[in-house]
């Protein structure tokens, strides 16, 4: 970890014996009164962003940092903002795609190869707007993700190879989640972390030369109640958009679809997606006291 952690652990800041403040009331709890779903609509089942803000914030900037998602842009969209933060301040950040992306469009004519390597160019790219790594990418079938044995093992041996201080990733016990793939990767994150520190897993990742590791902290993007708040500036954020907007393939049908479909007569399609974009993190920001910030569900007791 690297300063204001000094490389120290987490567990050596006292964020490991911090007590996570327990969810609030199932309904109308928070600023928001519910979870805001994918389609725009408010649940009053349950708050991912209990009262009273985050009981943590601010990791200390880790040395690497890997980022485990179902898709190419998944990380943009939920901890964007967190990895160039850290790219900026020296970490090491990697991204590990799942899946191939083949089912990421609206067109039924699309070629689905096609769309595999165009998706593949605009993660790099958005990898390089980030300050990161060059992405791994294990191209399972989008839409087919399931959490096996071969699966988990293939992300340990991702995390036994990076070596990373953080691990970022889905979490795999939100509610009503629709994206199957989403919840396989969160399972493959949790899954592949407690694997890839123990040397009883995966023995032949062993005697091909590789050794146990154990993270110091696990974050979960787009948690079922959120405890932790990574903070960023104007700058973080423009980072951000600007390697979401290296997701060509995917403008005119996932980032601007709803809100062209969804707009005042008139208003621009790119500044109305711009504002939608930056209230993804005023409310974290809000909840967090501050202007921006991404939250994250941060485990660092069961590592």
């Amino acid at each position: 970890m690297r300063p204001g952690g000094q490389g120290r652990g987490l567990r050596s800041t006292g964020l490991g014996r911090r007590r996570t403040r327990r969810p609030g009331p199932a309904t109308g709890v928070g600023h928001r009164g519910g979870a805001r779903d994918r389609d725009g609509t408010v649940s009053d089942l349950v708050d991912p962003l209990p009262p009273g803000g985050p009981t943590s914030r601010d990791l200390p900037t880790p040395d690497r940092a890997l980022v485990i998602v179902a898709h190419p842009d998944d990380a943009e969209f939920q901890a964007g903002a967190t990895l160039a933060k850290w790219a900026a301040a020296g970490c090491r950040v990697t991204h590990l795609v799942l899946t191939d992306g083949s089912k990421g469009t609206w067109d039924p004519d699309q070629d689905p190869a096609a769309l595999v390597a165009a998706r593949h160019d605009e993660q790099r790219a958005a990898a390089t707007v980030l300050g990161a790594e060059d992405p791994i990418f294990l191209d399972l079938i989008d839409g087919e993700l399931v959490s096996g044995i071969v699966e988990r093992g293939r992300v340990a041996e991702v995390i036994r190879r990076v070596r990373p201080d953080v691990v970022v990733g889905h979490d795999p016990w939100t509610r009503y989640r629709l994206h199957p793939d989403h919840h396989a990767a969160g399972r493959l994150c949790v899954e592949g972390v407690v694997a890839a520190r123990d040397p009883g897993f995966h023995r032949e990742q062993l005697a091909a030369g590789l050794t146990p590791h154990r993270p110091d902290a696990l974050l979960l993007f787009e948690p079922d109640v959120a405890n932790h708040a990574e903070t960023v500036g104007e700058a973080d954020h423009a980072r951000r958009l600007g390697a979401l907007g290296a997701f060509s393939s995917q403008i005119a049908t996932t980032h601007l679809y709803k809100v062209e479909s969804g707009a005042e007569p008139g208003t621009d399609p790119a500044e109305a997606w711009h504002a939608r974009e930056r209230e993804r993190l005023a409310v974290p920001g809000r909840w967090a006291g501050c202007e921006l910030a991404e939250p994250f569900r941060l485990i660092v007791d069961q590592l």
